[in-house]
């Protein structure tokens, strides 16, 4: 995996080569200026002081001053630039592999967030930090260089607290590792529960459980309040220290330089330089934050290849068998929810799915829409394995509205149309279908009012999702309790209009099972019985599903 996140990171680093290359000019020159600059401060003030001619070293020093303000100016407006097309990259991958994945995804919706939001925006800013980094290194080598050529004694007092500096950014480094990868984790666990609770604050407070729901979020605070302890700690250690080291550095070099003026190597200019140049090689320990930041993307960079390794299932290559829409399982199971099941729905059928909550009625209608695999045995449309059709195909024939549909789009015309890109007559008729027109010519801008200003309810919210399946014209129809939140009246009006297709719906309700031409009784994920409502109404274990509904 460490592997795998490095390369990651590499092919974050790399994404953008000229934005890239230029950054590392622009940082080369501002540690140019930076390592010029000492000296031009010296020969100024010599110049000054010696009486001497000023104006050449004072415009020099001038001169490279600007440069560096120039450098500085230009390196906040593309390291930016860089961090947000590497985190825009990387989100693109995340996201398209979380909706590869779909149904069957291990990752919690707060988790799935978590990892797009935050893990992709720090690792995607790995190029800004490495090259600053590289920068820092480049100058306090350099600064050494300067310090050495300025009187070699002043580098051998400065390169004994190289050891100290080096072990300070080890220690660093190794103490900041697990804290950040669990902050991390932790972190999307905190918002997965947030997520969670958002979602169902309705409910939360319809049952009275708000302080309930509050302490099942805050569950994981005490392991994020101490990975944050440890990391702060740690940061708290390296700066002190190096609070410590540099002005230890600096007088010891300052004490070795007067030695040098009093015999006369050293001017007053030349200690100013030293000093300077003391700052800049001990830049490194002033910028051991960056290895924080740096291990923080490498810890989002394996967070971000957990949900890239995860492989979704092979996508199908074959198309569709002609037919009217004949649904079949054979041996469909699915872990913890279906065993053994073998069910067919002939073409054109009208068939009711009835069942005790959690007899795996909503696993039946996934699997019929291919929105999940069985785990065990196949699901077939027209003779033909969905594992192996086209998505885009299966997805043309199928339409399936769940209870809750999320609608997505910019406006109301959009989320019956997502998906489908049905016409705007195809639109209209199956907002008529689905009872729905009526109130959505009503809005203040008609089908063409924005969906987040648009009042609805929770049936008139079904029924847009009913529409929206029904807007692509599909072979088959599968309703997964979509219209539980339509009163009977409605729900049998739509159900009229629905013709002749395959129709699959779970219902709660006798009255529809009694209209459908065929009912699945399903019980502890197994089919207990198949026929008309009347047959099966004389079984007392079918009519008490209804009483227990009721």
């Amino acid at each position: 995996m460490a592997g795998s996140a490095d390369r990651l990171l590499r092919s974050a680093v790399l994404l953008d080569r000229p934005r890239l290359a230029a950054l590392i000019a622009t940082s080369l020159v501002s540690s140019g200026a930076g390592l010029l600059l000492p000296g031009a401060l010296a020969a100024a003030t010599d110049a000054v002081l010696g009486g001497r001619s000023s104006t050449a070293a004072v415009l020099w020093l001038l001169a490279v001053g600007a440069a560096a303000i120039a450098a500085d100016a230009v390196l906040i407006i593309l390291p930016a630039r860089l961090t947000s097309d590497a985190s825009a990259w990387l989100r693109r991958g995340v996201t398209d592999r979380l909706l590869a994945l779909g149904t069957g995804s291990p990752f919690s919706a707060g988790d799935a967030v978590s990892r797009v939001a935050g893990d992709c925006t720090a690792a995607g800013g790995v190029a800004a930090v490495l090259v600053r980094l590289v920068a820092t290194g480049f100058l306090s080598v350099g600064a050494v260089v300067l310090l050495a050529l300025l009187d070699w004694r002043l580098a051998l007092v400065f390169l004994g607290s190289l050891p100290f500096a080096l072990l300070l950014a080890r220690s660093h480094l190794r103490g900041t590792a697990e804290d950040v990868l669990a902050y991390q984790r932790v972190s999307g666990e905190l918002s997965a529960r947030l997520l969670d609770a958002v979602t169902g604050l309705r409910t939360i407070a319809a049952s009275g459980t708000a302080d309930a729901e509050a302490a099942r979020v805050l569950r994981p605070l005490p392991r994020l309040n101490l990975a944050g302890q440890g990391m702060w700690r740690t940061q708290a250690r390296m700066v002190w220290r190096a609070g410590l080291l540099l002005p230890t550095v600096e007088i010891l070099t300052l004490a070795a330089a007067g030695f040098g003026v009093l015999a006369g190597r050293l001017s007053a200019g030349d200690v100013l330089a030293a000093l300077g140049y003391v700052a800049l090689g001990l830049g490194l320990v002033t910028q051991i934050p960056l290895l924080t930041t740096l291990s923080r993307a490498r810890s989002a960079a394996h967070r971000i290849t957990e949900v890239l390794d995860t492989e979704p299932p092979p996508r199908g290559a074959l198309s569709l068998l002609p037919g009217n829409g004949t649904l079949e399982l054979r041996g469909a199971t699915v872990h913890g929810a279906l065993a053994d099941v073998d069910l067919t729905i002939p073409g054109g059928y009208f068939a009711a799915l009835v069942g005790s909550s959690g007899s795996g009625k909503s696993t039946v209608v996934s699997l019929l829409a291919g929105l999940r695999r069985p785990d065990a045995g196949q699901a077939f449309l027209d003779g033909r394995d969905l594992a192996v059709l086209r998505p885009d195909e299966l997805r043309a024939v199928v339409g399936y509205a769940p209870a809750e549909p999320a609608l997505l789009g910019g406006t109301v015309a959009d989320a019956v149309a997502y998906g489908s890109w049905a016409s705007v007559p195809a639109v209209d008729a199956a907002c008529r279908t689905a009872r729905i027109h009526d109130i959505l010519v009503r809005l203040p801008h008609g089908y063409d009012t924005p969906l987040a200003e648009t009042p609805l309810s929770g049936g008139e919210r079904a029924r847009v999702g009913l529409a929206r399946a029904l807007a692509r014209n599909p072979r088959v129809l599968l309703l997964d309790d979509a219209t539980a939140s339509l009163d009977t009246v409605t729900e049998r009006a739509v159900t009229a209009q629905l013709g002749r297709r395959t129709r699959v719906v779970v219902t709660h309700r006798a009255a529809m099972a009694a209209r459908a031409d065929v009912v699945v009784w399903l019980a502890a994920g197994q089919v207990r019985a198949v026929g008309p409502h009347a047959r099966l109404w004389q079984l007392p274990g079918y009519r008490a599903v209804f009483t227990e509904e009721t």
